[in-house]
């Protein structure tokens, strides 16, 4: 019989897969805007530019709780890699002229230094993906269930 915290074929529990990762979108943006109060400049800046990624990683792990770490933090380092490219263009500046939210989302002006923080949030949901799938299947093999 499959417990609460996994399915049928042993895998993690969709569902609290999607409230996880709902409670680290939630910490996370709280952390961007903390973030933003407490600190300026660079801090402020390049510590957003990795928060903006882990968010999309939680994001992508709430649409999709059965995604690999890996395959997670790829796809959100490339979202947000096109992202900063798509600022080469004149597109986001139009956007973010019209609208705060396409400012927020698409940003306005290339910033090389950005690609590498985005690395840095893609990482750390990997990490944290990883960290919490890796104790989920201990707890369940120390039940001796499974």
């Amino acid at each position: 019989m499959a417990r609460i915290s996994e399915t049928h074929d042993g895998s993690a529990d969709p569902i609290r897969t999607r409230l996880a990762a709902a409670g680290a979108a939630i910490l996370t943006v709280g952390a961007g805007l903390g973030l933003r109060s407490a600190a300026a400049g660079s801090v402020a800046k390049y510590g957003g530019d990795a928060l903006y990624t882990l968010l999309l990683f939680t994001l992508v792990v709430l649409v999709a709780p059965r995604v690999t770490p890996l395959t997670a933090a790829a796809g959100t380092l490339t979202a947000s890699w096109a992202v900063e490219f798509l600022q080469l263009s004149e597109v986001p500046a139009e956007l973010a002229q019209r609208s705060t939210a396409a400012r927020f989302v698409l940003g306005s002006t290339f910033n090389a230094p950005d690609l590498f923080w985005y690395v840095v949030g893609a990482a750390s949901g990997w990490v944290i993906h990883t960290a919490m799938r890796s104790f989920s299947a201990r707890r369940e093999a120390g039940t001796g269930h499974g």
